[in-house]
């Protein structure tokens, strides 16, 4: 098993990573519909000074960077845990079902509903992760041999389609199609920190739930054997790494919406840069994930401003070219 590829210590990659995230927070600040300079990002964030433009970057700007920033992470390193637990490269949580299932409850209670508090949405899109992802590997398993990659994309792919048209079909029956809409389009206009006080918690619990696990997904990756004589409960594990995928997508998905791509190309990146162990991939998802999201982010605010670009769009721009190159290498693209 490789730990650390290439010759630079992977702390100082680490380093760099993380320089490149905190450039780009900053850039994500200061580009944009309005004007902002970065003196007046260093008032908003340093001092108590009022002002239409500092307050455009308190109660606007940083919060929804924020959100990216987190969101980010959360769906890179449940990409990454997923493509370890399932031995599968194109396991993305958009991929296979946990944001259609998401998005499925979320119609539901809008329509069914509607005065439900932004926990229970929460809540709710927990729900509907998991019963999404139950689905897709219930189907993928049905026939004996199951679980191979072809099959599990196979299963992904019909469980979205079906809970995305429930999620239409709900909106339109009960005339909730804009405000289920304003949910799934894939983005983080109007996100407040409210929101963020209920979202990063739950984010933050699985982030660090899967660093805590990353050695024993590291075996699980690799032989599911050696893990088992190794003394792992391979089934206890699996259990707890699912549940951390179900935290991440949820809380992703009742944030910013449908947002597929980031979990399936971060990680193969990832691998790229450091390797097969998780004690690497982990970290570095996090901090690329976050990266890649602030960076689609700014895009998406000034590729066509004042207008709003969704950054699903600009994620899938991306994203479907990297599955059909991954699908063709056979999945093994940075291996």
């Amino acid at each position: 098993m490789r730990e650390n590829k290439g010759f630079i210590p992977f702390g100082l990659k680490l380093l760099l990573g993380i320089a490149a995230l905190t450039l780009m927070f900053a850039i994500a600040m200061v580009f944009g519909a309005a004007d902002i300079s970065i003196k007046d990002v260093w008032l908003a964030l340093t001092s108590n000074e009022a002002g239409s433009k500092i307050s455009i970057v308190r109660e606007i700007r940083l919060p929804r960077e924020i959100a990216a920033i987190f969101v980010g992470a959360a769906l890179a390193v449940a990409g990454a845990v997923m493509q370890g637990m399932t031995k599968n490269p194109l396991a993305d949580p958009g991929l296979l079902g946990l944001t259609a299932g998401a998005n499925a409850a979320l119609a539901i209670t809008i329509a069914f509903f509607s005065s439900a508090n932004y926990f229970i949405i929460i809540a709710v899109c927990f729900i509907g992760s998991a019963v999404g992802v139950i689905l897709v590997f219930g189907i993928s398993s049905v026939k004996k041999g199951g679980f191979s990659s072809f099959r599990i994309v196979l299963a992904g792919t019909a469980v979205s389609a079906f809970l995305y048209a429930v999620s239409e079909g709900i909106g339109i029956y009960f005339k909730v199609s804009k405000q289920v809409s304003m949910w799934t389009a894939g983005g983080i206009v109007g996100t407040s920190w409210s929101q963020l006080k209920i979202v990063i918690p739950f984010i933050l619990i699985g982030l660090s739930t899967a660093m805590y696990l990353s050695k024993q997904l590291t075996i699980i990756s690799l032989s599911e054997e050696v893990a088992i004589g190794l003394g792992q409960n391979i089934r206890r594990i699996k259990i707890i790494l699912f549940i951390v995928i179900t935290l991440l997508a949820g809380a992703s998905v009742a944030l910013v919406g449908n947002m597929a791509f980031v979990g399936l190309m971060i990680p193969h990146m990832v691998r790229a840069i450091v390797g097969t162990d998780y004690k690497f991939i982990i970290p570095m998802s996090i901090v690329l994930g976050a990266t890649l999201m602030l960076l689609a982010d700014t895009l998406a605010r000034t590729i066509n401003a004042p207008y709003e670009t969704p950054i699903a769009a600009i994620m899938s721009v991306v994203g479907i070219p990297f599955f059909l190159f991954i699908v063709r290498k056979g999945g093994k693209m940075f291996s």
